[in-house]
Order: C-alpha cells, then structure tokens, then sequence
C-alpha cells in the first residue's frame, strides 16, 4: 500500500472525537452548581439543602443523556458547547431555587415556585436538543425551506397579536396563551429567521457584494438589491410599533447586518444598518409612549417623580453597587428587593450582588465562549449555509446576551428580553438548548474527517514491483 493511502486511512480512523473531553467538562459543569446549591442552603439555614440529592441527580441527568445522544449522534462536534450550556442551565436554577427562598417574594399574592417549573423547562429543553441531533441528520437539508422559514418566523412573531390569544405583559405584547402555558414565539422566530437569512443571503450575496455604488465615502447597493433589507427594517419597525418589542426588533435586525457583513464583507453594512437602526429607534421613541418611558427610565432611574415606574431598574443598579468585586456571597443579598421580575429580566442582578464584578465577569465570559465556539464552527463549515446559519445564531445570540445584560446595568435601556439558560421563562430555555443542538450539528459536520478514498489495486502492484 502506498504511504498516501496509509496516511489517509490513519487520519480518516484516528481523528480525535474529543467525547471524553466533554464528559470531564460535563462533570464539572455539573458539579459547580451542586456546590453553588448547597452555599445557598447553608447561607440561608446553616444546613445542607434537602433537595441537594434531587437536584443533582436532575441536573446529571440531563447532562447524561445530552451527553450520550452528541456521543453517538454528532461524535464530532465541538466537545464545549454542550458542558457551557449546562453549567449556565445549573446555575441559573441554583439561583431561581435562592430566590424562591426569598421571604419577601412569597409574601406576593402571584408568588409561584419557580424552580420546579424551571427544572421541567430544561427537561423540554434537552429533550428538543435531543430531537434536533436525531432528526436533523444534515443541516443543509434546512436550505430547501428558505421560504417556508421567512413565512413560518412572520407567523410566529404575528400570533401575540392574534385576539384571544396574545397577552400584554407591562406594556409589551410578546405573549401567548395556550392551555394555560404562556410562550413567547419570538425565541422561537429568532432560529427560524435565521435559516431564513442563511439561505437568502447564500443565494444573493454576489449581488449584494458587487453591484454597489459609492456615496460618501461607503459602498451602498443598487435599489433593487437594497429592497431585502428594507423589508426587514420595517419589519423590525413594525414589531416595535405593534408589540412594543424593543428587544426583539433589535435581535433581528442586528442578527440580519451582521450575517449580511459576513456574506458580502462590506463593512458599508454595518454603517448603513447601524444609521437605519438609529433613525428607527428614534422614529418609534418619539411617538410610543411605551418605548419613550423605557427610554426616560434609562436616563432616569432615581428620579423621584418617576421611582415607582423605575424602582425595578434602580433597585437592579443598588444591587450591582452593593455587590462590590467578590459580592456578598451566594444567598446572602437583597435582590429580591427587585421584585417579581428578579428570577426572570433582572437575574443577572441576583449575580452581580451575590458574586461581585468577579462573578458576572465569569458569566459574560461563559457565554463568550460558546460565541466564540460558534463563530469557531462558522469558520470551520464547508458549506457557505453551514457558516451564515452558525454565524447568525450565534450573533443572535451575542445580540441577546447584549442588550440584556446591557439594559439590567444602565448600558440601554431595558429590553423585556431575558438571559439564555440563566433566566427563568420556558420559551427562552427550550429555544436556545434548540439553537445549540443545530450548532452541535453544524460543528459535526465541520469537524467529521473526509472519507478515505478507496485503495486503488493498481496503484498497489505498481509499488510492490516497481525495481
């Protein structure tokens, strides 16, 4: 056998999975937040939770069972995704369970445990992440549904708008009702669109990227060409009109310019999408009551004529002061003086007091890495809808991360969306374990090693009787 041949089989065998990687990285990130519950039970009672055991064993197994399904369905993925998703997952829980605690929470006439149903969420969750490594065997298969997708996201993000069905919650209407189960469709539209954005722009980037003109020192497309990201700048206007859904107008049309950036690499896009967000942001603010007091309660969270509709903002500031560098120690705040939105918007709150600049530092870090892990899996996709579709989610997903993070610490003003894994909310849990399942598959594909080709008998017999 020649020594190509050879060398092609050894490396198309002996390539590295990195399976047990992430069954060490799984361990840990199980046991981190085992740990983080039990210092919250000693904090509060100076004893050992009883529900450690419990707790424990759910959260393992889930990580278990992802675990298996990546091992024998994507063997080749990306051996971090899965152990950071987890341990945000854990340690979201651990603090939703703290604030359950909370005295003052369950004195409220709404006060439900949280962490029960939070706990089933992520049940829904990985068992989705299952059902997306099972069913989507290759993620090219979601091309052929460009379309479909475009209409499926427009219907999503139209149903809280449906009578009867849609709630208005503080003013934003991002709700539905079904049998008693409150969803938000935009968590779900966000994946959908992006399939969407993935094979558009797969098909239209050499127009987008060539045909331009010159204006003003920026590279700008032609009118036929720009009508694409017209429509899906009015679409993001209208949301924020008819929903007042500051946050998700924002995801979407960020998450568009930057997988348009990406496909055509104009960075014409990027200014031209920032200046047409800016007009529209300020367009809408300057005649939606709803988004003009978000605005006001950004610039004024302590203003004594206006506390009682900024207390919540104020308080998520105090607490991000009183935590200092090292915090005051897991359960031993005072966030719940946030209120009935501190498991759900204002968690990362609960973090900054009872961890300190250290603690949030290593959550935003976290959520960096699976970022940067995705935009690792963009660069190593072979297909040029493999590397929009794994850019776009994970911009979507830095984009989320953003502007919550940024709205609970003053940065802009608050948004009404939550933090992925850490938050309490269903619809934000079950979508991202979805978008980290088609990562997990993107990045298998990515990392697979081509097929040795077959050994050629000729080639062979040449090398053995060759002189």
């Amino acid at each position: 056998m020649s020594s190509t041949t050879h060398t092609s089989t050894i490396g198309a065998i002996g390539a590295p999975s990195r399976r047990n990687t992430e069954l060490a990285l799984l361990a840990f990130a199980v046991v981190i937040p085992l740990f983080a519950y039990m210092n919250v039970g000693l904090a509060l009672t100076g004893e050992v939770p009883t529900g450690m055991l419990g707790y424990g064993m759910g959260l393992g197994l889930l990580a278990g069972v992802g675990h298996i399904v990546v091992r024998k369905f994507a063997a080749y993925a990306d051996p971090l995704l899965l152990p950071l998703a987890t341990l945000l997952n854990g340690l979201g829980l651990v603090v939703i369970w703290r604030l359950d605690q909370s005295e003052k929470l369950q004195q409220s006439k709404t006060f439900v445990e949280a962490a029960p149903n939070q706990l089933m969420y992520s049940a829904i969750g990985v068992a989705l992440f299952v059902a997306v490594l099972l069913l989507l065997k290759d993620h090219r298969v979601l091309q052929r549904y460009t379309y479909i997708s475009m209409v499926g996201a427009l219907i999503l993000l139209l149903l809280p708008l449906v009578p009867g069905l849609g709630r208005n919650v503080f003013g934003a209407k991002i709700w539905i009702s079904v049998g008693g189960f409150s969803i938000q469709p935009g968590e779900f539209a966000k994946i959908v669109i992006a399939i969407f954005f993935a094979g558009y722009l797969m098909v239209k980037r050499d127009a987008l990227a060539l045909a331009s003109r010159r204006f003003m020192g920026l590279y700008l497309p032609r009118g036929r060409d720009l009508g694409p990201i017209l429509v899906v700048w009015a679409m993001s206007i209208l949301i924020l009109v008819f929903e007042t859904d500051l946050g998700t107008s924002l995801l979407f049309f960020g998450m568009f310019v930057v997988m348009l950036y990406v496909a055509t690499e104009r960075t014409s896009w990027i200014v031209f999408g920032l200046l047409m967000s800016g007009a529209g942001a300020v367009g809408v603010a300057s005649f939606e009551p709803h988004v003009q007091q978000r605005v006001d309660a950004w610039l004024n969270p302590f203003a004594p004529e206006t506390l009682q509709q900024t207390e919540q903002i104020a308080q998520s500031l105090m607490a991000f002061g009183s935590g200092g560098v090292l915090g005051t120690g897991l359960g031993q705040g005072n966030s719940d003086l946030i209120g009935f939105a501190a498991n759900s918007d204002f968690i990362l709150a609960t973090f900054g007091e009872e961890m300190g600049l250290a603690g949030v530092m290593a959550i935003l870090l976290i959520y960096g890495l699976i970022v940067e892990r995705g935009v690792r899996t963009a660069l190593a996709a072979r297909d040029p809808f493999g590397k929009l579709l794994a850019i776009g989610l994970s911009g979507a997903f830095a984009i989320q991360v953003f502007v919550v993070a940024g709205g609970v610490m003053g940065l802009i003003p608050l948004t009404g969306m939550t933090m992925p894994f850490l938050a309490y909310g269903g619809s934000s849990v079950i979508a991202n374990w979805a978008l980290v399942g088609i990562l997990i598959r993107i990045s298998d594909t990515a990392r697979r090693p081509a097929p040795s080709p077959a050994p050629n008998p000729d080639a062979e017999m040449t090398q053995v009787v060759r002189p």
